[in-house]
């Protein structure tokens, strides 16, 4: 990601009056020029208004643009995408909004997905004066990392070039790396994944990833993370039209990588494992088969009903890999359930725990960074859905539970740690393409899940 942040700059820096819609008309009154021109483009400082003032000479002199009420610092995300290339600064903003917030929203909105474009072009930058510079950059380019992850299709993005941004990682933070792959998988004891994993070529077989990084007397964190490179729903194949932005089915591993970085780079006091089962959910002869029961690392039995409910069996063993590390804290993140969006929509992922603490901190952390997330129930009772008569458990809940994220939540709790544990349900997409959010890949809720890491362990 090439950096739109600048913490000095030598030349002009054009200047930028954020203003509510209260102070719009105080500051155009004390500008006839200005004035005028909002007069002719109906600019009254409403979100997202913008007015482009020249100078005398006819180039940019400065720039006027709406905050509204001046109460949400995401404003700032959408201003890359109305502005022409050059360099800028803040010159005036609202009460209460910082720099830091400024910057990172101006960051997350400038992020373009162009590796397989001929020519991208000039991105306006900004000169963040008062901002934490190295922070701003770090947390906006792991974000940029999981949306670029999740936007390459499967291609170039299989289980070796994830593997291979895993290790990228790993060797830059100075933490130790563990890959186990194909039939290796069955040694060491993850035969979910394997099942799972199996069908694809040999040149894309499963693999688990772990990343350790960290001082062994401090508290560890586990993030785990959903790596299904592409799912074409195995024999209960997808129909087309489900299957064409399945390239995306391993944004969890895409979140928990991009999560784990922004810990690492910022040296936070805890011991961090980073967990992600990464496979291809292939048909071949070799795929997995409904009515089929697969061991689990845990040594539950599981009946596959359905091979597009997936991810949970990867995150099955996954999870009990956490669950013998012992954490004080676990996180899951996957692209789990159409059910999730049928209830919260796209771009508010739900969240799973019962430890209410850890659910505080969570909703401090989303609404301190702007970062929404909303939490569902982990309603025991429909934990029945999930009996089978043959194995321990099945993959499919019986159709009377009906809620789809909450059933496929208690599946995962089953095999998740005792300790605190939350599962975020994302979607990792943004389905409507709108001025700094650009459609595709998303990063959600990892900013303030690092927000609340950073708080939970300072």
């Amino acid at each position: 990601m090439t950096d739109v942040i600048l913490d000095v700059w030598d030349g002009h820096a054009a200047p930028i009056h954020a203003l509510t819609e209260a102070e719009t008309t105080a500051h155009l009154q004390a500008d006839a020029f200005a004035g005028a021109l909002a007069a002719t483009a109906d600019f009254r400082g409403r979100p997202g208004q913008i007015l482009l003032v020249p100078n005398a000479a006819g180039g940019l002199d400065r720039v006027l643009y709406g905050a509204g009420d001046g109460q949400h610092p995401t404003i700032f995300r959408a201003l890359p995408a109305k502005l022409p290339a050059g360099v800028y600064r803040i010159a005036a903003s609202p009460r209460g909004v910082t720099p830091d917030q400024i910057a990172l929203q101006f960051a997350l909105g400038s992020y373009r997905f162009d590796r397989y474009k001929a020519a991208s072009g000039e991105r306006p930058r900004l000169l963040a004066q008062g901002a934490d510079v190295t922070e701003v950059r770090q947390v906006a380019h792991a974000c940029a990392l999981a949306r670029d992850m999740i936007n390459t299709p499967a291609n170039d993005m299989g289980p070796r070039q994830i593997e291979a941004i895993a290790r990228e990682i790993a060797e830059q933070h100075g933490a130790q790396i563990t890959v186990i792959e194909g039939e290796g998988l069955l040694e060491a004891n993850y035969p979910a994944v394997h099942a799972v994993g199996r069908a694809a070529d040999p040149a894309r077989a499963p693999r688990m990833i772990e990343i350790a990084w960290g001082e062994a007397d401090r508290p560890l964190v586990c993030l785990v993370g959903k790596g299904v490179v592409f799912d074409s729903g195995g024999l209960d194949i997808k129909p087309s039209a489900g299957m064409r932005n399945m390239k995306k089915d391993m944004g969890g591993a895409a979140h928990a990588l991009a999560l784990g970085r922004m810990i690492m780079a910022a040296g936070l006091p805890v011991r961090l494992v980073i967990l992600t089962p990464v496979v291809e959910n292939a048909i071949s002869g070799d795929a997995m088969r409904p009515g089929d029961i697969l061991a689990s690392r845990k040594g539950s039995s599981i009946e596959v009903g359905n091979t597009d409910a997936e991810g949970r069996l990867i995150l099955a063993d996954a999870l009990t890999r956490a669950c013998e590390l012992e954490p004080a804290l676990t996180i899951d993140l996957a692209t789990l359930t159409g059910a999730a969006r049928i209830a919260l929509g796209p771009q508010l992922p739900p969240y799973f725990t019962d430890d209410e603490d850890l659910a505080a901190g969570i909703e401090a952390a989303a609404r301190a960074e702007w970062d929404p997330l909303w939490r569902l129930p982990l309603w025991k009772a429909y934990g029945e859905a999930l009996d089978s008569e043959v194995a321990d458990l099945k993959n499919d809940p019986d159709g009377w539970a009906q809620a789809g994220a909450v059933t496929a939540a208690l599946f995962l709790q089953r095999f998740a740690p005792k300790g605190p544990w939350v599962h975020l349900d994302i979607f990792a997409w943004n389905p409507r393409n709108r001025p700094g959010f650009t459609g595709g890949g998303e990063a959600q809720a990892i900013r303030g899940l690092y927000r609340m890491i950073r708080e939970r362990f300072a």
